[in-house]
């Protein structure tokens, strides 16, 4: 069942003063898609098969050919950021902490076997590391430019969404409780993002990366598990939020990622766009 809006959920109580303007609220789905029988089909999503068959579902083609398939590249594209080539990932992250590094330094991603990740800051080149496991070491890209400002208001864990929204020059919010991995408290942040529409803000983009995590671990159940939380806890009261301010919820994935191999899906992503207004004069949104 979905989460309705409790009273301390509240997001207006009398229509909007003249000159509002209506929210645009973006939730994105953090790898989503994947070959059928797909995930999403066999999740059970009242509130996104509502929105579905009230709005209107495109597919977005976010990368161009060649530039490589991740969070940090398919998120900076739906921020407003079309990426030529690869992202500083490493920058990214360390921009999600509230990390920059000095003049003379650059900023490393190293991931070790077994799912630990780091971060490790030095003056080039990479020093050697010595490890037990398998180490893959971030390639470096681009740094994403501030085509943002604070009246857009990115919500999720500290990871790619959150660290891209810092660099771009949108306000990053990271809730209590926010980890991106399966089991993330999603209704911390449907608080945040609620408390942004209170707070007048104009764009709203909430990031949930546990099915992309799930995904990457192939475990398809938990994966499921996810994308139906989201559902209850995002989704459905979003829309509701959505719905009393006159507003537009986007539901996105960025890019797919497949439980049966743990590997990242290029190509084109579905994205559901969700107005009340439009949908009660008959109107896809």
């Amino acid at each position: 069942m979905n989460v309705p809006l409790a009273a301390g959920d509240r997001v207006m109580d009398a229509p909007p003063a003249a000159g509002y303007r209506a929210v645009d609220v973006l939730l994105i789905l953090d790898g989503a898609t994947d070959p059928a029988p797909s995930t999403i089909d066999q999740a059970h999503t009242p509130s996104l098969d509502r929105l579905a068959a009230e709005g209107e579902t495109e597919w977005l083609h976010l990368l161009d050919p060649g530039v490589p398939v991740g969070s940090e590249t398919a998120i900076a594209s739906l921020l407003g950021w079309r990426p030529g080539g690869p992202v500083d990932r490493a920058l990214v992250e360390a921009a999600a902490r509230g990390l920059e590094p000095s003049e003379g330094e650059r900023v490393w991603r190293v991931d070790l076997d077994g799912g630990h990740r780091l971060l490790l800051t030095a003056a080039p080149p990479l020093p050697e590391i010595e490890a037990s496991v398998p180490v893959r070491v971030w390639p470096d890209g681009s740094r994403p430019p501030r085509v943002l400002d604070d009246a857009t208001v990115v919500i999720g864990a500290p990871g790619a969404a959150t660290g891209l929204a810092a660099l771009m020059g949108a306000r990053a919010v990271v809730p209590p409780g926010a980890t991106g991995r399966p089991g993330s408290d999603l209704a911390g942040k449907r608080r945040a993002a609620l408390q942004a529409i209170r707070e007048g803000a104009e764009r709203i983009v909430v990031h949930v990366g546990g099915a992309d995590e799930a995904a990457h671990a192939r475990d398809r159940a938990a994966k499921v598990a996810v994308l139906e939380a989201a559902d209850r806890e995002l989704t459905g009261p979003l829309a509701e939020a959505v719905q009393a301010v006159g507003g537009e919820l986007r539901v996105c994935a960025d890019h797919g990622c497949d439980p049966a191999t743990g590997e990242h899906l290029g190509g084109p992503v579905p994205c559901v766009s969700w107005s009340a207004a439009r949908c009660a004069t008959g109107v896809a949104a």
